[in-house]
């Protein structure tokens, strides 16, 4: 039987940071991958991301459940398989939040989790050449970096965002998270920096990491209320053990986390029982505090310029492999948004309560993932505090068996304002200089929309997820919550949680970067519990 200090389950974008502090502090680890090694070509080059969102080789491919507030859609939802998790195939964007998300995490009886206190974690992660010391890191395994290349529409959305009154910050991530400002991107050079290439690559080399790919965790072992270990397997239908010494780390994800917890017999009682598994403790909040970024579109025909759209065919493509192979740059560097609005909804707010992330694209409405031939721009309008609230539950006792996931998208009435604030201050941006002068006309959801009723429908039938789920399995004081504030699982012993699922509430932004902070702290509680 295989025996470690610590088992980590999932290395994603905080398991790969879990397993590498602790081997670096000399524990045995072993971490456990459902899926491959992250070799397939299309991950490491940052324009490849399109044909990794539905790739079943490195992706779980989950989907949500048909909703009122998606118009009955399915909506997809890419999750990482794959060394590396959703660190993988995500868009790169480097994006901290505002320090006010850290202070309401405290508030809410998550002590030691201010900005102030994880303001240390997010600069230990990263190495960032710009910005302030006071706020950036300069050594961390982590590589972000600005945009190598940036194309002339993107600084004309940043001028217009200036001319409709938002200000200006070099460094969104820095002193002033507040208003316009360029994108950074976990990339180290012009390849992609996820947690895989970066954390788990330099400790790789240790004796006493052991990394198993294509090994999906089956369940807990359990004693009563004290975790032993865990149970996977490596697709040959045997299950296999291993023991651990000191804890288990739960780091599966939004989806996965709270999934392994359930069919282990930690969870909702009532569910548990319901799908025939043995409750070890009734935990309510297991599945529970589903949050998600769910976002609707704003897009632009465009003229007189150039977009992503014709760098992606024809001769421009071969010129563009060129300009990646011999120099590094040009669009095959590119992430998904080249820049950013945080901004606020009404007059009131302690901070933003919007994000408008745009970029120099746009969609093909009928196909997903295709570009439009035509040149064009795309603002999401993304609510970064959501007021819905959904679950994802264990279907069945079986543990290869798919979670069901209710987003509960649109949910809140307040969240169609917040939504609609968005596009009145995008539409405000795209009417401004230089941007106006080449815009041709919005395609969607198109200026016939102007009534708040009108936009209800359109932001049910077009919008989508940013990818951002977090919260089955929160930090909290509350009857709710799922892990203490050092993140270990109530009630049992021996068993943490170290994700995104932990966060409470939502960060405003991407969840990446919180995702690695939140392995980085996890790591050095773990060490000092001891």
């Amino acid at each position: 039987m295989k025996e470690a200090d610590y088992v980590v389950v999932g290395a994603g974008s905080a398991g790969c940071v879990v397993a590498a502090r602790l081997s670096e502090a000399g524990a045995r680890v072993i971490v456990l991958e459902a899926g491959p090694e992250d070799r397939h070509p299309m991950i490491h080059i940052p324009a490849g991301i399109p044909s990794l969102l539905q790739n079943p080789a490195v992706n779980w491919n989950y989907s949500a459940e048909p909703e009122e507030g998606t118009a009955g859609r399915r909506i997809h939802w890419p999750r990482g398989r794959v060394l590396g998790g959703s660190s993988s195939i995500n868009g790169m964007l480097y994006v901290r939040g505002n320090p006010q998300d850290y202070n309401t995490w405290a508030q809410m009886g998550c002590h030691g989790w201010t900005y102030e206190e994880v303001l240390p974690f997010f600069k230990k992660s990263e190495s960032y050449a710009n910005g302030s010391d006071e706020f950036r890191g300069r050594s961390g395994p982590l590589v972000v970096e600005d945009y190598r290349t940036i194309l002339p529409l993107t600084h004309m959305f940043v001028a217009a965002a200036r001319a409709a009154g938002f200000a200006y910050s070099d460094d969104l991530n820095g002193a002033q998270p507040e208003g316009v400002g360029y994108s950074q991107m976990t990339r180290r050079g012009r390849f992609r920096a996820s947690t895989a290439q970066t954390f788990l690559a330099a400790a790789r080399g240790r004796a006493n990491l052991t990394v198993i790919p294509g090994a999906q965790c089956t369940g807990l072992l359990m004693e009563g209320t004290r975790c032993t270990g865990v149970k996977y397997t490596s697709g040959g239908g045997r299950e296999e053990p291993i023991k651990v010494a000191k804890e288990v780390v739960v780091s599966g994800g939004a989806v996965n986390s709270p999934h392994i917890l359930q069919i282990s017999g930690i969870g909702p009682a009532a569910h548990l029982e319901s799908i025939g598994v043995a409750v070890v403790q009734d935990l309510p909040g297991v599945g529970g505090n589903l949050q998600d970024h769910y976002v609707v579109r704003v897009s632009h025909h465009m003229k007189d310029t150039v977009s992503i759209n014709e760098l992606s065919r024809g001769f421009k493509v071969a010129r563009e492999v060129l300009r990646y192979l011999f120099a590094g740059n040009g669009a095959l560097t590119f992430g998904v948004t080249t820049a950013q609005v945080f901004c606020r909804s009404r007059e009131g707010l302690a901070s933003p309560d919007l994000q408008l992330l745009f970029t120099p694209a746009s969609h093909d409405p009928e196909q997903f993932g295709v570009l439009e031939r035509q040149a064009g721009a795309s603002v999401a309008i993304c609510p970064t505090r959501p007021q819905s609230r959904g679950s994802i539950m264990a279907a069945s006792s079986a543990p290869l068996a798919r979670p069901k996931i209710v987003p509960g998208y649109l949910t809140a009435e307040d969240d169609y304002r917040v939504l609609c604030a968005g596009l009145a201050h995008t539409r405000r941006i795209f009417a401004e200089q230089p941007l106006a002068r080449h815009s041709v006309k919005e395609t969607s959801p198109a200026v016939a929309v102007t009534d708040t009723r009108a936009f209800k429908e359109a932001a049910r039938k077009l919008g989508n997820t940013l990818y951002h789920p977090v919260g089955t399995c929160k930090m909290g004081t509350d009857a709710m919550a799922v892990v203490d504030e050092r993140l270990r699982v109530r009630g049992i012993e021996n068993l943490r949680v170290a994700d995104a699922s932990v966060m409470p509430v939502l960060t405003t932004g991407n969840t990446n970067a919180p995702t690695i902070m939140i392995g980085e702290k996890a790591a050095s509680m773990i060490s000092e519990d001891g």
